[in-house]
């Protein structure tokens, strides 16, 4: 069909309060605020606006199948169509992992991709819904544009799309919408290409076959099919050996977070029970990832680090790393096993976008965060199953189950014992109350006594990137003691219901001490600590953290 025949209009706009923060790639909301009249339509149009390239660009599109992924969508291609972009690349029912569009985004030389997901938050109409940006690199996009995108939004007064009926996704196929094209492709394949180009699915195969069964949850959300692919079909594990795996608009009721609170049928299956070896899950877009072993559960800290004490054992990196990186919050674990190997290890604020600039640079090969997100420079996301399949491969290769791989390597580099508090759903100004209260008593807690050590720094971290020369402030309190010891404070901002304030506590024991304690146990005195310091329960009425990990 002509151009014609899809007549352009422009829609006068009311402009809805989006409340995007500065800085942030993407708006996570409920899906009833993003069912407001125009509130999709304000921030695409701010995005189309603002992104280098719209014109005769390309762009990757796609969300992980929560209610309000096809609508969006729809509205998503015809504004495109309306702004010029000469192709869209989405998937077949609109099913796209975040890793899996960072991929397509660098396959196809896309000036970016929209993706629509609200992560590991709820979906269904009572849940959250989200609309994320990535750059021509892949990642998430970066600061510069995303407060353009934000400005923008300040001073809109209508939006441009096409009249159109709506795409059929479920069909494999090409399309034209206007003078733009809109390819449906299967949104598996390119993915799975990656993986087999990093990975020796051989070995791993033999190596599950023989008496190593394993599990994954994809939570009904978008890993179910990729996951089906890869250990299923490829590796030859038995067909039910992934749980919850189509895609659902409320994901089944599942909480779409893997972490051993709201993953706690395959948390049981593991540590109470002896019928696999091996158990992972993911979140709702694809890019977290927990590791389970039978009675094992791997910290995400503990599992960047063994990753990178045994990265020769996976083909696509037996070459060499150039470095790795950590969030700030994270464990120092990694810090260890990159000093021995002789490598840089970079410590950043919370959000891949960090990542991205030392990625690029070819300064690091690893990264991840405490969040249970593990990745590395074959995409600019984090990545749940390829962090899955390291594992796997790593296991495959020395021999080990999960439980001896850890243990081999806490004997050999110590343990950093972790963890992390969340308390959820905090009304805004008591959280806030709370943070600021603690900040303003930073610089006069140098020195004083803190679960029967000193405190050597006390502090809000700030980043000096190293390639861009960009600073990043206010990132989270720290308090760091005088045994190495560190306890974080940060408010994070991937909720929609209040707040969460998220505390995060470490000790090391070197490898000649005590390697199979209790984390909660070992780190109470930090525990107590932090919570009379900060007055947790009295400003919040909370007698336990929401989720512990």
């Amino acid at each position: 069909m002509s151009s014609t025949e899809f007549p352009q209009i422009k829609i006068p706009l009311e402009i809805p309060f989006l409340d995007q923060k500065p800085g942030t790639s993407g708006l996570r909301k409920s899906t009833k605020q993003f069912q407001q009249r125009n509130y999709l339509e304000s921030f695409i149009e701010a995005i189309f606006r603002t992104l280098p390239g719209v014109k005769n660009g390309i762009l990757v599109l796609g969300g992980d199948g929560r209610y309000g992924n096809l609508p969006a969508i729809d509205v998503i291609l015809r504004m495109a169509s309306a702004h010029g972009i000469s192709k869209i690349i989405t998937t077949k029912g609109g099913i796209l992992s975040t890793p899996a569009a960072s991929n397509l985004i660098r396959k196809t030389g896309a000036i970016g991709g929209i993706i629509l997901s609200a992560s590991h938050n709820l979906g269904g109409e009572n849940g959250d819904f989200g609309v994320k940006l990535n750059a021509s690199n892949g990642g998430p996009a970066g600061e510069i544009l995303t407060n353009q995108i934000f400005e923008c939004t300040k001073t809109l007064d209508s939006y441009k799309i096409i009249k159109a009926g709506r795409i059929n996704l479920d069909k494999i196929g090409v399309y034209q919408l206007g003078s733009m094209t809109v390819q449906v492709i299967d949104g598996i394949d390119d993915y799975i290409s990656l993986m087999q180009k990093i990975f020796d699915f051989d070995e791993i195969s033999a190596f599950l076959k023989n008496d190593f069964p394993i599990v994954f949850d994809a939570l009904n959300a978008v890993t179910g099919p990729y996951a089906i692919r890869l250990l299923e079909e490829l590796l030859g594990s038995p067909q039910g050996t992934v749980r919850n795996s189509i895609p659902l608009e409320d994901f089944g009721g599942c909480h779409p977070d893997p972490n051993l609170t709201y993953a706690k049928d395959l948390a049981d299956l593991l540590l109470k029970g002896d019928k696999y070896s091996f158990g992972a899950a993911c979140d709702g877009d694809g890019d977290r990832n927990m590791i389970l072993g039978r009675h094992c559960f791997v910290n995400p800290s503990d599992s960047l680090a063994v990753l990178t004490a045994n990265y020769n054992s996976i083909p696509g990196y037996a070459n060499g790393l150039y470095g790795v990186a950590r969030s700030m919050p994270t464990s120092s674990a990694v810090d260890v096993v990159a000093k021995d190997l002789g490598i840089n290890c970079f410590e950043t604020p919370t959000g891949w976008k960090f990542f991205g600039n030392l990625l690029d640079a070819e300064k690091i090969t690893f990264c991840g965060e405490e969040s249970f997100g593990t990745g590395s420079n074959h995409v600019r996301e984090k990545d749940g199953l390829w962090a899955v399949l390291c594992w796997l491969q790593v296991l495959a290769h020395t021999k080990c189950s999960v439980s001896e791989l850890i243990q081999k390597h806490w004997q050999r580099y110590g343990r950093h014992y972790y963890t992390r508090h969340d308390y959820e759903s905090i009304p805004l100004d008591i959280a806030t109350n709370l943070y600021r209260t603690l900040e303003d008593r930073m610089d006069k807690l140098i020195r004083t006594d803190f679960a029967g050590r000193k405190i050597t720094m006390a502090d809000n971290f700030s980043y000096l990137d190293p390639i861009d020369a960009s600073v990043t402030k206010g990132q989270g309190l720290r308090i760091i003691l005088e045994d190495a010891s560190r306890v974080v404070i940060r408010l994070s901002g991937t909720g929609t219901q209040g707040a969460t304030l998220r505390v995060y506590l470490e000790s090391y024991v070197p490898s000649s001490g005590n390697l199979n304690a209790n984390p909660q146990t070992l780190l109470s005195d930090l525990i107590k600590s932090i919570n009379d310091l900060a007055q947790i329960k009295k400003m919040t009425g909370m007698n336990a953290p929401t989720v512990i990990t």
